[in-house]
């Protein structure tokens, strides 16, 4: 799984000014204005987006084509899994970001894949027909998710038919030729173990290249991120695969419902544990929006520089935890303004004195220490004032973007250049360079718009 928080602030980049300054052109990180024609240039989908997508399509729709010639080759095998596949599907996971929404039609796939026999019979079914089957159960699974338009339903086909076609074109093709006939017991075991693993790690860079073609983010934090899911509900998928494989093998289709009942109880408590995390962040939002109501910060004002702040450390390469501190000292990071017995104007702490902008984060850093909140939360809120320098990234990151929001939304209609320049020309004391330009090309990211509202 993801280590994006369940309910957090979304992980689309946004940019952009405030309010009526919402319109953000590129200007601010060295080109145009985007047109209207240009931003239908941009949002063209990516090269390998359409690569990927292109390469599904032509596996899935070959294999189709294959399995209705040459007809179903033990139809009860293929049916059962089949139904098992779209099982899964059905109870695909929409709640939150994660990894592997759909860990039981995975299991289900990749076990057809590993398939050798049935009950002591060897099996005659090839690659095509395991696509072909996993494409038209994948299909028939997903049609509730994409009549209510959630989800990203062509990535996550595409991915499910690559992968499962990797799987069985190493498997399949050597067994039905005996290659494996000799192998048995622990070795016949450990082979499955190690094309499920190489199968998991190209789904990963897959997974990682698909989020890096759509977002631009760096690469190695997101391939990073897969590869640590691997360790969560990865090895739970793969583990359920390979112990179905082997479990059909020996007493039949009656494994496979025995055998996915501990990864549904696995999948039951990822969620159980998603709703947690989406009640602590809801907690941190409700306490952040304290200064909204109270009147000191702007409506909406804790929203947009957590969203944007999320979006400029991705661009720097931050990931799992240290993007989930961020995004939790960016929501609070005006919190000490409730000391306060006169409010900042606007609550614009960006253009008080030095001193004035420590004690208020000294404050802030002493209020979220007694909420319980991660010890590393406060530390980011209380040192979001110092010299940048002696700035941990997270700090360097709430500042600058906090100043940009506030300079933005006070600047009129050329606010998000503006504001930009003025962040540039204040990187020699103020505010860190390589955090600026980050903030300047997440500005200029195709196809990306800021919330105007609170």
């Amino acid at each position: 799984m993801s280590d994006a928080v369940p309910g957090a602030v979304s992980d689309v980049p946004v940019v952009g000014g405030v309010g009526a300054a919402g319109g953000v052109s590129a200007a601010g990180a060295g080109v145009g204005p985007v047109s209207a024609g240009g931003a239908a240039r941009v949002c063209r989908a990516p090269l390998l987006l359409s690569l990927v997508h292109t390469s599904a399509v032509l596996v899935a729709g070959v294999s189709l084509a294959v399995t209705l010639w040459t007809g179903l080759e033990e139809r009860g095998v293929a049916v059962a899994f089949g139904v098992l596949i779209g099982v899964g599907e059905l109870t695909r996971w929409t709640g939150a970001q994660v990894r592997e929404a759909a860990p039981l039609g995975a299991a289900g796939a990749l076990s057809y894949a590993l398939l050798g026999a049935d009950a002591g019979r060897a099996t005659q079914h090839g690659v095509a027909q395991v696509v072909a089957v996993v494409v038209a159960a994948g299909l028939l699974g997903s049609v509730p998710h994409i009549w209510r338009g959630s989800g990203r339903a062509p990535d996550h086909l595409a991915r499910r038919v690559l992968s499962t076609g990797f799987a069985a074109v190493c498997f399949q093709p050597l067994y039905n030729q005996g290659v494996f006939t000799a192998w048995g017991g622990p070795a016949y075991a450990l082979l499955l173990i190690a094309i499920l693993a190489l199968t998991a790690l190209c789904d990963a860079v897959l997974a990682a290249a698909l989020r890096h073609s759509r977002t631009r983010w760096p690469f190695g934090p997101l391939l990073r991120d897969e590869l640590r899911a691997l360790l969560g509900i990865g090895s739970a998928v793969c583990a359920t695969g390979a112990v179905m494989a082997l479990a059909v093998a020996v007493i039949g289709l009656w494994a496979l419902p025995v055998f996915c009942v501990p990864l549904l109880l696995t999948q039951l408590s990822f969620r159980r544990y998603a709703a947690v995390r989406t009640t602590y962040r809801q907690t941190i939002a409700s306490l952040a929006r304290a200064t909204e109501i109270a009147g000191y910060t702007p409506a909406g004002h804790a929203r947009r520089v957590a969203a944007l702040s999320r979006a400029v450390g991705r661009d720097l390469g931050l990931s799992g935890r240290d993007l989930t501190v961020l995004e939790y000292a960016a929501l609070m990071h005006d919190i000490g303004q409730l000391s306060l017995v006169d409010p900042v104007p606007a609550g614009a702490t960006a253009a008080l004195p030095a001193e004035e902008q420590r004690r208020i984060a000294l404050l802030g850093g002493a209020v979220v220490r007694q909420t319980g909140v991660d010890g590393a939360v406060a530390v980011v809120v209380e040192r979001q004032a110092d010299p940048y320098r002696q700035q941990p990234v997270a700090a360097r990151i709430v500042r600058t973007v906090n100043a940009y929001e506030e300079k933005a939304r006070d600047a009129g209609p050329g606010g998000p250049f503006t504001a930009l320049e003025e962040l540039r020309l204040a990187t020699a004391g103020d505010y860190a360079p390589e955090v600026v330009e980050a903030l300047a090309r997440v500005l200029a990211r195709d196809c990306l718009t800021l919330p105007s509202g609170g």
